[in-house]
Formats: C-alpha cells, sequence, structure tokens
C-alpha cells in the first residue's frame, strides 16, 4: 500500500487533523504489528495471571509510603525529615505511574478488584484521569507512535530544546495534568479526548476529575488551616519533586527512534536496569516485550525478554547507556526531524517490518 507523503518535517500531532486522517486512509490505524514468534505453550505460561508476586509488591510498595509519610510528619520543620520525604516522593510520585500502568492492563493482580483500586489510588497520585488515560492508553498500544493518532507521543518533533528539559523535571506535565483535571471537572473535554473516549465514558470522566479536585482542593484548606506546607508535601507536591524517576525511565521508551511504523523493535527501546529501578518501573524497562505482548504480566517480563531476545535489537546496557542515544537522535532531529535511531538486529532476527513507513520518508541512522 502506497500513498504520496505529507511533506517532510510536517507534522499535526493532534488527534482530529490531516496527519490522523491520513493515518487511517493508508491503513496505519488499528494496524496489524509485528510480533516475534513465541510458542503457543510457552505464551500461556507467561501470559498466566496470579495474584500474589502483586500483593508482595504493593505490600511494600504501601510499607514504604507509611513510613516514608511518618518520617515526614516526625521530623517536620528539621533535617531528619529530608530522607524519609524522599524515599516517600519516589514511591508516590515514581513509583505511581508503573502502577497505574500495569493495573490498568489488568494484569498485574489475577483479581480484578484489586487492579481497580490500586488503578485508581495510582491514577490519583499521577494526576491523570483515570477514565480519559485508560482510553488513551489503549489507543498508544493500538497505534503506538502513529502520528495523529497516538495522544501519548513525548517528544514531538522537532524537539523543543527547553519543554524537553522541564520534562526532565515534570514540572510542564505535572502543571499540565492539573489543568486538565480542573477543565474535565467543569464538565469540559477537548476534541481530541472525544476522539478517543467514548461518549458514555464522559459522565465518569468528568466525576472522577471532580473528585480528584476535591481531594487536592481539602489538602490545600489544611494547608492554610494549619499553616504549613506538609500536608501539601504529602498530598499532590510528591508529582513533582518526587516524579524524576518514572520521568528518567518514561523517556527512554520511545525518544529518538520511528514514528508511524508497525514494528515496535524500531519505536520501543528495551534497557536494561538495576533492581531498584526495576522495582520501582515494575519490569516495564522491557518495554518492547511489553508492546508486543500487553497481556503478559509485569512480572513475567523478564522470563519472556528471554524468550524473544533473539529477535529483537540489542537493549541498553544502562539507563545511561540508552540516554547517550536519545540525546544523539533528539540532536540529529532538531534539524533533521525525519531522523530515527535504528538499532541493527542480530543475525537470528527477522528484518524489521517497515512498508508501511509512509507518513513521513524516514532517514535512519545509527
Amino acid at each position: 500500500m502506497t500513498a504520496a507523503p505529507f511533506p517532510v518535517g510536517q507534522r499535526d500531532y493532534s488527534l482530529v487533523g490531516p496527519d490522523s486522517r491520513r493515518a487511517v486512509e493508508i491503513g496505519l490505524a488499528s494496524a496489524e504489528w509485528y510480533h516475534s514468534d513465541v510458542p503457543r505453550a510457552v505464551m500461556k505460561d507467561l501470559m498466566k495471571r496470579t495474584d500474589g508476586p502483586a500483593i508482595r509488591d504493593t505490600v511494600l510498595w504501601f510499607a514504604l509510603l507509611i513510613g516514608g509519610a511518618w518520617g515526614g510528619i516526625y521530623f517536620w520543620g528539621t533535617w531528619a525529615c529530608v530522607p524519609f520525604l524522599l524515599v516517600y516522593s519516589v514511591i508516590y510520585g515514581s513509583s505511581c505511574d508503573s502502577r497505574w500502568h500495569e493495573c490498568g492492563h489488568g494484569t498485574a493482580f489475577r483479581t480484578p478488584w484489586m487492579n481497580d483500586v490500586i488503578y485508581q489510588i495510582a491514577s490519583f497520585m499521577v494526576m491523570r484521569n483515570p477514565v480519559t488515560w485508560r482510553w488513551s492508553h489503549a489507543r498508544h498500544h493500538t497505534d503506538t507512535y502513529i502520528v495523529g493518532r497516538d495522544a501519548e507521543i513525548a517528544w514531538m518533533r522537532p524537539p523543543k530544546t527547553l519543554t524537553n528539559f522541564l520534562a526532565l523535571f515534570d514540572v510542564i506535565g505535572a502543571t499540565r495534568s492539573l489543568f486538565i483535571l480542573a477543565r474535565n471537572a467543569t464538565g469540559r473535554l477537548t476534541p481530541d479526548e472525544k476522539d478517543f473516549v467514548p461518549e458514555s465514558e464522559w459522565g465518569k470522566l468528568v466525576l472522577a476529575a471532580r473528585i480528584h479536585m476535591a481531594i487536592y482542593a481539602a489538602t490545600v484548606a489544611v494547608a492554610l488551616a494549619t499553616w504549613s506546607w506538609l500536608p501539601l508535601m504529602l498530598v499532590g507536591l510528591p508529582r513533582i519533586y518526587g516524579s524524576w524517576h518514572m520521568v528518567m525511565c518514561g523517556h527512554l521508551q520511545h525518544a529518538g527512534l520511528a514514528e508511524n511504523v508497525l514494528d515496535h523493535r524500531l519505536n520501543t527501546r528495551t534497557v536494561y536496569m538495576n533492581p531498584i529501578s526495576r522495582y520501582i518501573y515494575w519490569n516495564m524497562n522491557y518495554h518492547i516485550e511489553h508492546h508486543m505482548f500487553p497481556m503478559v504480566p509485569y512480572h513475567a517480563l523478564p522470563r519472556l525478554h528471554e524468550v524473544i531476545k533473539a529477535d529483537l535489537p540489542p537493549p541498553n546496557l544502562s539507563i545511561l547507556d540508552g540516554y547517550r542515544e536519545v540525546f544523539a537522535s533528539l540532536r540529529r532531529q532538531k534539524t533533521d526531524p525525519e531522523y530515527f535511531f535504528r538499532k541493527t538486529l542480530p543475525p537470528s532476527a527477522k528484518p524489521y517490518r517497515e512498508e508501511f513507513h509512509t507518513l513521513n520518508i524516514a532517514r535512519s541512522g545509527t
């Protein structure tokens, strides 16, 4: 299937613009993606649901939250509160992202209500409307980094240096998230939101936003009544001062890689990480594997990686190694928006699937 591409370098990332219509016309929307071969029996075992690992990790998650909050409150006003709040902030402001993500997929726990409870809690922590983002993320998996279809493209081209720098501290992201919740609480949805959220869900979306905003309003009221920053340090602000790990890991997922392809090996990155980061991130560093097989629970992703790694590009060996690749790509994209980093596949892998890469004429490099 072929079509005349848009002029090189021009992109409309909105979900209701010309790129969105073009993606539908040429078959990039809701298309069939490349998948590595996995024996049926092996995949059945990998997809097996169980409550055990997620209960264990969630008990530790709550213990760290409670312990960090206790130390922050008990030692408030002294330097001794700092280490407690630093731990609390990362568990609140970073690990909430992976819990929101996995429980949103419904794969973390075998028991549905457990997924739902943690999804709601984590959605609040990460300042995401639980209704909006459930549908947004479904679209992200259906049309990963398809311009005009994916609402979760974090690194748009050409990259904006100041915006990207601030994104590392998530100042813009947290502010935007709070503004979106406030807007939704008034009953307003953008055309993009109306594009991927079914109309039957709009009432739930507004209700969720009002509940979140009511909790934030109550927190501010307590802070003013006590004339103390402590309530805000425990609710709300950790989304900013504790989000650095979430941002650090999250930007490695797709930045600098290809758009408008139907092969996750071209637009997604797997990065080896240390055990602490993997706990906070719930193994989402195995991100190619997750996108290929999103119904595999987070605790089985290392095993899935071992099964299909011969068909994947070599993973980045560390977070630092991943960022060397990201920053090199972003520098090139400042002057050449069509550039993307293309990894060399091992001899054992099947060739990349690239026949749909027609929205933009990409010049890849290594």
